[in-house]
């Protein structure tokens, strides 16, 4: 169908990708279904109860359709009734629960506005500041004649340099002036695509229709933003060099503090894939080439290289922007109405502070640049140092800071959470090694009994999570033997075993749990011949029980 949908052509390498990992999910969806269907099955006689069908449908997404065949060719059938009004109610839920926006009455205003108005014409490529008239005035969502001090409202003027939040580029703040009239524009909106709504309170005097202001942006602020938006261009390419050209923008969020970018791959990236993608951005940077933008239809566009996104409607002209000096040819060349630097060298220094999963086959990277990378590293050092001297107050100030270069207060509570996610982890890496590297309380002793190795590790504060990590690298240093770990926090005790593979005919390790439990007041605790773990109270029992499992061996 390529013929008729030449943007298939371009996203044929993402298809695949998608189609297959489709494939492999639905392979593992249905495996577990039909194991929990076969053990219902095994319970009834000949119908299935609407109850199971509906559960094996809402809760594991196993479709309908394929129960009833599996069903059919075991001369079996569902109580299709039962399954029906499940079904309704689950609907009837789902629409009591939904709420809605809400925005939908707001935003008619605009469709009335646009029929009196013509359109905002955008200066912000070309300059920071101009002059304007008022083209109208809102209040409360309602349409006035005039603001006055203290007032919170909207302004549209007939030209403007301030950018409306578009294409992932958050919009500029600044001022908009008149005489002893000040308005403070804390944000601006594309409404209808083409109306400049600038968002606000008055801080001084009043205005009207039809006045003349002056309107001047954040420049620091505009500077930052469009440095972030260049990265952001300039990363996309990385990815598609590192990872695969199936690697298509999903969506991105462009602050004058961070950028965050969403793309379509099916797995995280490796470290030694992070550094790749680095390097191409900060080779692009340091090589200061000057970034070229040209107006042109999207099908020249495409013809010229330009990388246009699977899905996404274009005008009849559009803007294309190429940077990134890679032996004479542009390192990437791509549609965008965003604001951009003159310069690759203005962006400043790269880094990937964070990547995550945000939906099945969609990636989440997090990045800063230049100042705030600089203040990042720097309190994620001193943070680092301060955790072996458990400043607590002190690290949580920092945590604070390094949070909020995510972003503003405002930003969305998923990135929020993200980054608390990923600092946390990190807090607790650095946590966890500063407690192994402390000999008082990471005490190990190596023994050997009847010509087996034995290790017994006793550690002071250590989560029982990490556990498992202590134990794989016991056997991994013993080659051959048994490791036994207790780590006490918090008035509880947890104990891990490991017994290694070339031993299990001979030892079993929830047979050493179970006893060394019973010791520190647990309760058996569980595992495999190789693994096993408990839980325990008695902190002070912990010599007896080590001693106990030595006369097991």
């Amino acid at each position: 169908m390529s013929g008729n949908y030449p943007e298939l052509v371009r996203a044929e390498s993402l298809i695949k990708e998608t189609l297959k990992m489709e494939e492999e999910k639905f392979l593992v969806l249905l495996d577990r279904g039909i194991k929990i269907l076969n053990d219902e099955i095994s319970k009834i006689d000949k119908v299935l109860p609407g109850e199971v069908a509906f559960k094996l449908y809402d809760t594991y997404g196993f479709p309908l359709d394929l129960t009833e065949d599996i069903l059919r060719n075991k001369s079996m059938s569902i109580d299709t009734e039962k399954f029906k009004s499940l079904m309704k109610e689950s609907r009837e839920l789902a629409k009591k629960n939904w709420k809605g926006s809400g925005d939908a009455a707001v935003e008619d205003i605009w469709f009335g506005i646009k029929d009196k108005i013509e359109p905002t014409e955008f200066l912000g490529y070309e300059t920071n500041q101009a002059e304007g008239v008022v083209l109208s005035l809102l209040k409360d969502n309602k349409e006035v004649d005039q603001l006055k001090q203290n007032d919170e409202g909207m302004i549209i003027v007939n030209q403007t340099p301030f950018y409306g939040e578009s294409g992932g580029q958050v919009g500029d703040t600044g001022e908009i002036v008149s005489n002893d009239f000040k308005f403070d524009v804390t944000d601006v909106q594309k409404k209808l695509g083409d109306l400049f709504v600038h968002y606000g309170k008055v801080k001084s005097g009043s205005i009207k229709l039809q006045e003349s202001v002056e309107l001047k942006i954040d420049v620091e602020r505009r500077d930052n933003t469009r440095a972030y938006h260049s990265a952001t261009h300039l990363l996309h390419e990385s990815l598609r060099r590192v990872l695969g050209t199936h690697v298509t923008q999903k969506g991105s969020l462009v602050e004058p503090s961070r950028l965050r970018f969403d793309f379509s791959h099916m797995k995280p990236i490796l470290n030694e894939e992070i550094d790749k993608i680095e390097d191409f951005v900060n080779k692009m940077v340091s090589k200061k080439s000057d970034v070229k933008t040209r107006l042109m239809t999207p099908d020249e566009a495409v013809e010229n290289g330009a990388l246009a996104l699977f899905g996404e409607k274009y005008g009849d002209e559009v803007r294309v922007l190429s940077m990134g000096d890679e032996d004479g040819r542009y390192f990437s060349t791509e549609l965008c109405g965003g604001t951009h630097v003159k310069n690759t060298g203005d962006i400043g220094k790269f880094k990937i502070i964070s990547q995550s999963s945000i939906a099945a086959g969609i990636r989440r990277i997090e990045a800063l640049r230049d100042k705030q990378l600089e203040e990042y590293l720097k309190n994620k050092e001193k943070l680092s140092n301060l955790s072996a001297e458990k400043d607590q107050e002190t690290i949580k100030v920092l945590s604070q800071q390094i949070i909020k270069l995510g972003g503003k207060p405002s930003f969305e509570e998923d990135d929020q959470k993200t980054l608390i996610k990923n600092l946390t982890k990190q807090l607790e890496t650095i946590s966890v090694n500063a407690i192994l590297e402390d000999k008082s309380k990471n005490i190990i002793k190596d023994e050997e009994i009847n010509g087996v190795k034995l290790r017994l590790q006793k550690i002071d504060g250590l989560p029982t999570k990490e556990l498992r990590k202590l134990v794989d690298k016991g056997k991994k240093d013993l080659g051959e033997g048994i490791v036994v770990v207790f780590a006490n926090k918090d008035d509880k005790v947890g104990l891990a075993v490991g017994v290694t593979d070339n031993l299990t005919s001979k030892f079993d390790a929830v047979k050493f749990v179970k006893v060394g439990s019973e010791i520190i007041g647990g309760k058996g605790g569980g595992g495999r011949k190789d693994f096993a773990q408990a839980g325990g109270q008695d902190q002070s029992k912990i010599e007896e029980a080590f001693e106990k499992l030595k006369a097991l061996i």
